[in-house]
């Protein structure tokens, strides 16, 4: 039990009351993809946000056993939301057992979230394809340095896999896709959009997907 007097901050003292304003069901777009474009571009234009497209992507593997990290959103549209990993990672491992996952979108200095529930699937190789002729040389380059996941002894091993596939691919020669890295898409079942309000009496609103593909919306009690 660590004790009180040597804790820096005083962590039950620390809060920040949200605004006033709040968010209502007729303001939503009919679907959830709709609606976070809106909030989406509210994020990235003024929200201060360093990255407005990283998101937490929680996973779990066949045992119930959780994990979460920050990747980056790279795509979305009515489909899903799309990130690119290396397929040998854990989240992606986790993912080829069990394909349930949670995406958060922390925007804390809009007082907002965003939560997606849903399955994801592999893309296809002509759009990871695609995708990974748009990335930087050097990030490139890191696809195929980094194992992801795996244990390294020395930040000496990723750096000298990294020169010899620079010196093996200089700045203009094209780099073939690694087969083991790619996207995943995480096609919707729920799409919870959280607005901070005073006295934390959050709004939430989440869509849920019905079976002939419309969506219902409810409001959850914060």
């Amino acid at each position: 039990m660590t004790d009180r007097d040597d804790v820096p901050f005083d962590l039950a003292s620390m809060r920040k009351q949200y605004r006033a304003e709040g968010l209502s069901e007729t303001e939503l777009a009919a679907t959830p993809v709709e609606q976070f474009a809106r909030w989406f571009q509210q994020a990235a234009t003024d929200g201060g946000l360093f990255e407005p497209n990283a998101m937490i992507v929680s996973t779990a593997d066949a045992e119930g056993r959780t994990s979460a990290r920050t990747v980056l959103l790279k795509h979305f549209d009515e489909q899903g939301f799309v990130f690119y990993t290396n397929y040998d990672s854990r989240k992606a491992r986790d993912l080829a057992e069990n394909p349930f996952v949670s995406l958060l979108f922390p925007w804390h200095p809009m007082a907002r979230q965003v939560i997606v529930g849903g399955i994801a699937r592999r893309t296809g190789r002509d759009e990871t394809a695609a995708y990974f002729r748009t990335r930087p040389h050097g990030s490139q380059l890191g696809a195929w340095a980094s194992a992801q996941s795996s244990v390294i002894s020395t930040r000496a091993d990723i750096d000298g896999a990294y020169a010899e596939l620079a010196a093996r691919y200089p700045e203009g020669e094209q780099v073939p896709v690694p087969p083991h890295w790619g996207g995943f898409r995480v096609a919707p079942q729920t799409v919870e959009f959280w607005q901070g309000r005073e006295n934390r009496l959050h709004d939430r609103l989440r869509y849920v997907e019905q079976a002939d593909g419309s969506w219902r919306v409810e409001r959850l009690s914060p």
